[in-house]
């Protein structure tokens, strides 16, 4: 893993990219049940890229104060049931 290639060719450039194999198979077994290709898929990520001026997606660090979020369902129901009989 680890590296992307950009070959180019008479009409088109030609981007190859190293991931793990579970996750190709895995995001591959997605893509035909929508009816997309990998390459279709990539495409569309990367005009997508050029539409928004950025990822089409948001990334960022998980927040500091987020561990109710992460916390269980039993564990929050919890302790909003021990705050209730205070």
């Amino acid at each position: 893993m680890g590296y992307i290639e950009i070959m180019p060719t008479t009409k088109n450039l030609v981007i190859r990219a190293r991931v793990d194999s579970r996750l190709k198979k895995d995001s591959e077994a997605v893509l035909a049940k929508l009816g997309l290709s990998a390459g279709e898929a990539i495409r569309m990520f990367l005009a997508q890229i050029t539409l928004k001026k950025g990822l089409p997606f948001d990334v960022s660090l998980p927040r500091k104060n987020n561990d109710d979020i992460l916390m269980s369902a039993t564990k929050r129901q919890a302790i909003l049931d021990r705050l209730q009989a205070d």
